[in-house]
């Protein structure tokens, strides 16, 4: 899309053609690309901070990077990793 073209940094626009020639397409994505996470808290790769309202989906109703979660992955991941 277009608007895709115009709202996306060139960093980001990179990893949306990645998405777009790789991905699968079970839902329309948003041309954000997410760096990282904390809570409801997100940053795309221009550090522009956006609020997670996809808490109720999946695994993030915990919010992300929650620090029991992260610390029972570590202990996990040190014991077996595949």
């Amino acid at each position: 899309r277009d608007v895709d073209r115009v709202l996306a940094s060139p960093a980001a626009r990179q990893a949306i053609d990645l998405e777009h020639a790789h991905g699968a397409f079970n839902y329309r994505p948003l041309p954000v690309v997410l760096a990282r996470g904390r809570a409801a808290q997100l940053w795309d790769t221009d550090n522009k901070p956006y609020l997670d309202f996809l808490s109720a989906y999946s695994a993030v109703n915990h919010g992300h990077c929650h620090p029991r979660l992260l610390a029972a992955l570590h202990r996990q991941s040190a014991n077996l990793t595949l």
